[in-house]
């Protein structure tokens, strides 16, 4: 029997890679430019050895702080007990991917710029609050317009 505490061990589904991703890695992989400061996903790919960090660190986000010709230097804040403790790991960026965390905050300062440029305008006050979304208005289908179909399956007929 083997022993169950390996590097790996319990890596079977989260190293493995996903549906029609398998095979050749994607030369895009390759072709994106980190920058010191950018928000990176730390998404392990099971292909590539090198530089593989940690299976405790798969899934993580942190932030770029080094950058070299194929690897990259991430912070990341570790929970060890009652307390975060950083960590910098230097990873392959075969195992690294950028994050869309920050996109939603991003759309949302654009528009805010927007509109307190169109209330200024205006000279009106301007409400930048999220709003939670309300639900849905009631409906009720008429019968007199819409009569009711019977479906049934299409008996299964060999053409040959």
């Amino acid at each position: 029997m083997g022993h169950p505490a390996g590097l790996r061990s319990g890596t079977r589904y989260a190293f493995s890679r996903k549906f029609r991703e398998k095979g050749m890695i994607r030369l895009s992989t390759y072709l994106k430019q980190y920058k010191v400061g950018d928000i990176v996903d730390i998404k392990t790919n099971g292909a590539v050895q090198k530089g593989m960090p940690h299976k405790v660190y798969h899934g993580k986000t942190g932030v770029v702080y080094n950058v070299t010709k194929s690897a990259v230097g991430i912070i990341i804040y570790k929970k060890v007990k009652h307390r975060y403790i950083e960590k910098r790991l230097n990873i392959r960026i075969d195992h690294v991917s950028p994050s869309r965390s920050r996109e939603d905050f991003l759309r949302r300062v654009k528009t805010n710029a927007e509109l307190k440029k169109k209330a200024k305008a205006e000279g009106k006050p301007v409400q930048l609050k999220r709003q939670p979304a309300m639900p849905r208005d009631a409906r009720t289908v008429s019968m007199a317009d819409n009569r009711p179909e019977s479906v049934a399956p299409i008996p299964y007929e060999t053409t040959i």
